[in-house]
């Protein structure tokens, strides 16, 4: 008797494939694009993905940076959160995050919010357009763009800190590289981050 084949199991795996590479919050592209294909969905991480919850904790800002100028942003990929500290100290803010998929992606360091946008529209790259120029130009505001309702550009090119439509990214390693948050938590942090807030990727 031949065994007919799992076509829900199929579809499944199809269908969450899909959704990672779709629904990835904006790709964060290396200086040169030829060793890196945006358009390429990301590798699947060797252990299964799990939602963080033990590392999930507040945390000094003494040990990270030297003053709160302009306020601080620490992003912990290890523990999946970002915290937040006003340069006058009196609020702290701790929220759960989508990190990059693989240490590969991940890029670690200080930077620095230089732009803030809320209803970001999103516009694929010319390379990306080459690559697949089925893809619209824009798009606009709304539920199907990879930025969510806010987003704080850093200073370094293609990284953002931003919003997300897909919940089930938060908390997890599903990003191409930007950090995600949820859309009532980009929105808080942004009405409290300045242009010039100090940021720092762990």
């Amino acid at each position: 008797m031949t065994k007919r084949p799992d076509f829900s199991t199929s579809r499944r795996m199809f269908l969450a494939t899909s959704a990672a590479f779709v629904g990835t919050p904006l790709f964060a592209q290396q200086q040169d694009e030829t060793e890196y294909d945006p358009l390429r969905p990301p590798p699947e991480p060797e252990a299964p993905v799990r939602r963080n919850i033990s590392s999930f904790r507040g945390v000094q800002w003494r040990p990270y940076f030297s003053n709160l100028r302009n306020g601080a942003i620490l992003v912990d990929t290890t523990s999946r959160a970002l915290h937040y500290w006003s340069e006058d100290q009196s609020v702290y803010k701790l929220y759960p995050s989508s990190v990059p998929l693989t240490p590969e992606m991940t890029r670690k360091g200080r930077t620095s919010v230089i732009r803030k946008v809320e209803g970001p529209g999103w516009s694929p790259t010319p390379s990306m357009r080459k690559r697949n120029p089925e893809w619209p130009a824009y798009i606009p505001p709304g539920p199907d763009n990879p930025l969510g309702t806010h987003a704080l550009y850093l200073s370094w090119k293609y990284y953002r800190i931003h919003g997300t439509h897909d919940n089930r990214k938060i908390g997890r390693q599903s990003s191409n590289g930007c950090i995600g948050l949820y859309n009532e938590h980009i929105a808080e942090l942004f009405s409290m981050a300045k242009v010039g807030t100090q940021v720092l990727l762990i």
